[in-house]
């Protein structure tokens, strides 16, 4: 799985265990549900960034702690026959891995809920980036249904990887 991690602003301090920690969680993400083949870019930022963008893609004017823009509309969250014989702008043409799409992580919203939930900001950043990988992939929290289902599938993939709260 290729991951494009990037800073906005470019000078935001981020931990390289934090960019790891990022990392290891699209990875595993990714292989639970058979996306090896995928790319993925992660923008790690802060509440003015994610503010700006969440107005801009949202019409919502405040900070959110983490944005998911998918590449593709899935008939079936998960399901990535989308992908084989589809649109050749989901593909990248030089490596033949397809696009999932964009995640945006705000650090300063993964510290304050990480307070917040009495656990730490590894967990938080995990959390966020697991669930976000699940948006990318078709799943959803607006009804009841599939908010319970992608719930079910975030704690099986943080208690898969240690991360328990």
């Amino acid at each position: 799985m290729e991951i494009e991690i990037r800073r906005e602003p470019e000078d935001l301090p981020v931990p390289d265990s934090d960019i790891a920690a990022v990392r290891r969680a699209v990875k595993t993400v990714g292989r639970l549900y058979g996306a090896e083949d995928a790319e993925v870019s992660v923008t790690l930022t802060d509440d003015a960034h994610i503010h700006a963008l969440n107005r801009a893609y949202r019409n919502v004017d405040r900070p959110t702690d983490v944005l998911s823009f998918p590449m593709a509309e899935y008939e079936r969250p998960g399901d990535f026959s989308i992908f084989r014989g589809g649109d050749p702008e989901l593909f990248n043409p030089d490596t033949g891995d397809f696009f999932l799409g964009d995640i945006v992580l705000n650090l300063d919203r993964i510290e304050s809920q990480a307070r917040e939930y009495g656990h730490s900001e590894r967990r938080e950043l995990a959390f966020l980036t697991a669930h976000s990988m699940l948006h990318l992939f078709g799943y959803d929290h607006m009804a009841e249904g599939e908010r319970s289902e992608m719930e079910r599938r975030q704690r099986e993939i943080l208690e898969g990887k240690g991360y328990c709260r």
